[in-house]
């Protein structure tokens, strides 16, 4: 018997078509996120300085503000965690984005403060629900050695929608007001749902994992994805239905570790401890400085719409840091790569203290993006593969849910410290010993007891198996790989 490698990573053109179809869809969906995150933050300036728009609004009441949104992303988040790994990911996905783009619409039409901050809680759990779900959806569909890189890829839309918030508002800030910059974040109901109606079908996975094997097999022969994905799996999996049944219909076995329930037991207890607290923090970080940073810039003597360049320059920074640590993080593991971030967040953001020249200025600022949000994007991914399939969705939910509550605290932290008139500095040091404490927190989780991925090879190549014709086994022992080989 010979031994050659198998034409592994897309089995067909209508696999890898289906795999890139699934990442759009997810992707522009958290790149409306990202643009809501920063909306706010661009918008504020106007906000504060012209009492007819909404009303009266000080520094420390605009912090509470921008933290509605965050409770209603925890609500949404965790609301999506109870219920994705029972009723799949599809419906979540696309229930959230219709949600989301109604609340943006709703938003762009508030004429107080109040209001204001209802719609934008409101409009924070369809937020909550896509972020939480997006993770599981590319863990389920993407390639065993790209994960970290397809997940990147798919939450680096968090920044670049922060990149393209702050461009607009630079550009259209004057012309069609903050109402218009809102309206626009509406634009998925239009623009993304269609498109996911038909692009985005159920997972596989997820359909084999609540024993619904062969709806997991008609959905990978209609899409083109490899039959490997309607396998069960292992641990705790359910068996399939018996041939001939409608499993669509047939009581779903017990698993033995299922959603938020999976995630307190022994095996995991502690590592899901230990990753909601980096995604509290990360996640303080991410929110803290895109709403004060123009702000914060300008105490600087920055003025107004460089200081909303920075806000590019932050996100841009995370965008690009984000993408090349996820390479290394498919290479290395993401556990190390996740712990630099932080650190190189830390060096980034006590620099600027020192008030550099503009030039290095903004150097630093784009590196404090890398380590900030940029460490974010690869936590996301971080958590996606470190669960299994019944206990994904539950797994980023609790992430991005309690990590949310890092999100509502940075920019109350913000607006604390320019209210009280502390020196710009100051607030960079807090912000730099916050990442400082995430990179200690990472290096404490846990190996993953059942998923995580070990680093890929330098030159990424499909596993080996046996040629068709004879005996095949897999030449993987991981859980997630074995589900992706080839069998002959």
């Amino acid at each position: 018997m010979s031994i050659a490698p198998a034409q592994t990573v897309w089995e067909s053109p209508a696999h890898r078509r289906t795999v890139y179809g699934v990442l759009t869809v997810v992707a522009l969906s958290i790149l409306f996120d990202g643009y809501d995150l920063v909306v706010y933050g661009a918008v504020l300036p106007t906000l504060m300085n012209d009492p007819s728009q909404i009303g009266a609004l000080g520094a420390a009441q605009a912090g509470a503000l921008g933290s509605y949104a965050l409770v209603g992303v925890m609500i949404g988040a965790l609301s999506a965690g109870a219920i994705g790994d029972r009723i799949g990911r599809r419906k979540i996905m696309l229930g959230a984005v219709a949600w989301f783009s109604v609340g943006m619409a709703a938003t762009a039409l508030a004429r107080d403060i109040t209001t204001f901050g209802i719609l934008r809680l409101l409009t924070g759990i369809g937020i909550g629900a896509i972020v939480a779900t997006a993770g599981a959806v590319i863990a389920e569909f993407a390639p065993a050695g790209r994960r970290n890189l397809f997940n990147a890829v798919v939450y680096s839309g968090i920044p670049a929608g922060g990149v393209v918030a702050s461009a607009l508002a630079m550009i259209l800030r004057d012309h069609i007001g903050w109402r218009g910059l809102f309206l626009i974040g509406a634009l998925p109901l239009v623009a993304v749902l269609p498109y996911a109606w038909f692009a985005l079908p159920e997972s596989p996975r997820w359909l084999a994992s609540r024993g619904r094997v062969e709806r997991a097999r008609t959905v990978c022969d209609a899409y083109g994805l490899p039959r490997a994905m309607a396998l069960v799996e292992a641990p705790g999996a359910v068996e399939p239905t018996a041939p001939g049944s409608d499993d669509d219909n047939a009581p779903t076995r017990a698993r033995s570790r299922t959603g938020f329930a999976a995630l307190l037991s022994p095996d995991y207890r502690f590592g899901t401890l230990l990753l909601g607290f980096m995604s509290f923090a990360g996640l303080l970080l991410t929110y803290g400085l895109n709403t004060w940073l123009p702000t914060i810039m300008e105490t600087y003597g920055i003025d107004a719409t460089s200081s909303l360049g920075f806000l590019l320059v932050l996100n841009g920074g995370a965008i690009i840091g984000g993408l090349a640590a996820s390479w290394l993080a498919d290479r290395h593991g993401p556990r190390v790569i996740v712990a630099c971030s932080f650190v190189l967040a830390t060096l980034a953001l006590v620099a600027i203290t020192i008030s550099p020249p503009f030039a290095l200025m903004v150097l630093l600022v784009a590196a404090a993006g890398m380590g900030t949000i940029g460490t974010q994007v690869l936590l996301y991914g971080f958590v996606s593969n470190y669960y299994e399939t019944g206990a994904r969705a539950a797994g980023v939910a609790w992430c991005a849910g309690f990590g949310r509550l890092g999100g509502i605290l940075g920019p109350v932290i913000g607006g604390l410290l320019v209210a009280g008139g502390l020196r710009a500095e100051t607030s960079f040091l807090v912000f730099g010993g916050i990442a400082l404490v995430g990179a200690g927190l990472t290096l404490a989780v846990p190996r993953s007891p059942v998923t995580e991925e070990p680093a890929a090879p330098a030159e990424p190549e499909a596993p080996l198996v046996f040629e068709p014709g004879a005996a095949s086994v897999d030449s993987v022992a991981t859980p997630d790989s074995r589900s992706e080989s080839t069998l002959g």
